[in-house]
């Protein structure tokens, strides 16, 4: 159901909660700056909270290319009414490892295509649609409750195929894929486990790195008293 809010009202909102001192810092984190306004996600969560779902509203803020604008839009967006053209079509504007996260996070991992997208998105060469499968990995991993181990077990090929990308934001995402299903139960843990010594192990500096990274958390004391049986 769309909201009587406008798109000017919004971004008039947007533009009052601006931080421009804060930018040169986000760009330090390796934001994409160029077009932030420097907004904090805890106000964005608080104004789509406001707003309500509304899928019009969201292509709207998607298409004026601000950056918070597009984080905002996948907050109030509707999964429901995502397809495969809006999918592709957003991916493709990823510039950010931020929006990238956000957008998988909050909308994209409730769509109906999260794990086919997953799997097509991790194969691809682009760093951030790259960087999305791999996030949408592990956000299936903590939010998709009624998934099986059967389709997180088809991960870990596709991790450890795109274990020596040495890309910043794809290795970072493999890791946090790796970490997250082996987060998600103790069958998981132990087959995450068993991937990420056979990473550590190998030659490639980038493999050795998510391996041992990963391998540093999911046998942690405090990981392994999480696990759910």
């Amino acid at each position: 159901m769309g909201t009587s809010v406008t798109l000017d009202e919004v971004l008039d909102r947007l533009r009052a909660l601006s931080r421009p001192d804060q930018l040169e810092g986000m760009a330090r984190y390796g934001i994409n700056t160029e077009t932030a306004l420097a907004v904090r996600i805890p106000e964005l969560r608080k104004l789509a909270k406001t707003i309500g779902c509304d899928h019009e509203l969201a292509g709207e803020l998607w298409a004026t290319g601000i950056h918070e604008a597009r984080i905002l839009a996948a907050m109030i967006d509707d999964p429901d009414q995502v397809d495969d053209e809006q999918l592709e079509s957003w991916v493709a504007k990823f510039n950010s490892w931020d929006l990238c996260d956000q957008v998988c996070s909050n909308l994209f991992d409730k769509t109906a295509f999260a794990w086919d997208k997953a799997h097509d998105w991790a194969a691809r060469e682009e760093t951030f649609v790259k960087r999305a499968g791999f996030t949408l990995m592990a956000c299936l991993a903590v939010h998709d409750k009624r998934a099986k181990n059967p389709a997180f077990e088809t991960f870990f090929p596709v991790i450890e195929r795109e274990a020596t990308d040495p890309r910043n934001y794809v290795r970072k995402a493999v890791n946090w894929a790796l970490r997250q299903v082996g987060k998600r139960n103790r069958a998981l843990n132990c087959e995450a486990i068993a991937l990420a010594k056979k990473l550590a192990a190998a030659e490639d500096r980038t493999a050795r790195w998510i391996g041992r990274d990963a391998l540093n958390e999911l046998t942690s004391e405090k990981a392994q008293a999480r696990l759910p049986d």
